[in-house]
């Protein structure tokens, strides 16, 4: 293995020099990275070390880590020591380093810490795109969906591979591009034992496309799955009459397969710290181009979102960023009915925007509506409640829309109408989404 020392002036350089010649690995080379207090000049320490050893007079931290990365690049480096301590370091600027080296695919070890790169095997035999998540619920299904109807409408036939915390022990096949998804369908899924709520049954439904369901179990810091067969179900797409794969993540986890373009979908309601700090530089580094959703008030002020921006921009200059809001998009005929609405958006937005959007747009009446889907003791008590006034249910497919929400609603002779959630651009500097994924699907398609 080609290793990287990085160094400082705190330690003597015959300490140094015995830490260097303990790594296990081929050290090529070493980076100093501050400290004046126990060494003399860079010429001394390279003779004193037997290294080349490169530093940069800029002492901005950005610059540092452009020249490991450089110095990486160099040599070829798989793995970078890092043998300096506080206070040239901390634990924030590890976490820049990590960022950074993990996305350029080197392992990051200290002496009590390891950041490794997150898996990506190169199994897929079709150009692709990785569409993942800040965060848990900021749309990733729903802009998977919207790429998936941009495909199909450009003569594409795309397939979605999820990875939900509800999947198939084995990876599944549904043709959403043949069958039928009724309520009464899913729910016969649902009483089989299938989470028919999952992201696969979602995107089949809304984007009418061949999805193939995965699961996985765990999330580590960087996105890693602690188990998945997301593999197996990469190497299923490979073999369907499919000409293009979205790889879709699961909450901030990664699917572990290699693709050729990654959007990061980040949610304005977010915490700028989960951004800007830990592993978030690691996830907005990948992208190719960024989703912000929410962008509106209640969820995020003006403010908010122009500082999400700027972060943004600071970690990865120049990112495209196209900033959205949801809006709902039933999947059947609604006009003139009574209805109850289920999701899992807060009763803020729902209350401010989603209803009042609902009842312009497609001429309904909604008489109750519940934020609870991912809460089952609370939907079923709203379910109790507002489903005696109505005589449809139009709900997401999500958590326990199926299970729950749709067994009530069947149980009580009412209709049920699935619901998209489709994006409009309000802001950023991607102002037509889709002409900016229609050229990115074209460079990953030439």
């Amino acid at each position: 293995m080609k290793v990287l020392a990085l160094i400082d002036g705190e330690h003597y350089p015959p300490v140094t020099q015995d830490a260097i010649l303990s790594i296990e690995g081929d050290v090529k080379a070493a980076v100093f990275i501050g400290g004046t207090e126990k060494v003399g000049s860079i010429d001394e320490l390279t003779q004193h070390l037997g290294l080349p050893v490169y530093m940069t007079h800029d002492r901005d931290f950005s610059t540092i880590i452009r020249l490991i990365v450089d110095t990486c690049k160099k040599y070829g480096i798989e793995q970078v020591v890092d043998l300096s301590d506080e206070p040239v370091v901390n634990y924030e600027s590890r976490f820049s380093i990590g960022s950074v080296l993990m996305k350029e695919g080197v392992e990051y070890r200290g002496s009590d810490f390891i950041f490794t790169p997150p898996s990506t095997d190169k199994v897929l035999e079709k150009p692709s795109f990785m569409v993942v998540g800040m965060t848990k619920r900021v749309g990733k299904t729903a802009v998977s969906g919207y790429m998936a109807r941009l495909l199909k409408a450009h003569g594409y036939t795309p397939c979605i591979v999820t990875m939900g915390r509800g999947g198939p022990a084995e990876p599944e096949i549904i043709r959403g591009d043949m069958i039928t998804l009724t309520p009464s369908y899913l729910l016969q899924q649902a009483d089989s034992g299938k989470h028919a709520a999952s992201d696969h049954w979602e995107n089949a439904l809304t984007s009418r496309v061949v999805t193939v369901g995965c699961r996985r179990c765990g999330g580590g810091m960087a996105g890693t799955p602690f188990t998945s067969n997301v593999v197996k179900g990469a190497q299923l797409a490979n073999t369907l009459d499919t000409d293009i794969v979205i790889m879709e993540g699961s909450g901030i986890t990664l699917p572990p397969v290699y693709t050729d373009k990654h959007i990061v979908v980040a949610g304005a309601h977010q915490s700028v710290k989960f951004i800007r700090e830990y592993f978030g530089p690691f996830r907005i580094l990948l992208a190719d181009l960024v989703i912000v959703t929410m962008c509106e008030e209640p969820m995020a002020s003006p403010e908010k979102v122009n500082e999400m921006e700027k972060i943004l921009d600071d970690i990865h200059p120049g990112v495209l960023q196209a900033h959205c809001v949801f809006r709902p998009h039933p999947l059947g005929e609604i006009k003139g009915r009574k209805i109850v609405l289920t999701t899992t958006a807060p009763s803020s937005i729902l209350e401010t925007k989603i209803v009042p959007y609902l009842e312009e747009t497609f001429d309904c009446d909604v008489v109750g509506f519940s934020p609870y889907l991912s809460n089952r003791p609370k939907v079923k008590q709203d379910l109790e409640t507002y489903l005696p006034r109505a005589d449809l249910l139009l709900t997401e497919i999500k958590a326990s829309a199926i299970d729950v929400a749709t067994r009530e609603a069947l149980k009580k002779g009412l209709d049920v109408v699935y619901m998209d959630n489709i994006l409009h651009v309000v802001g950023g500097n991607v102002l037509n989404l889709e002409d900016t994924l229609l050229r990115m699907i074209k460079e990953v398609s030439s």
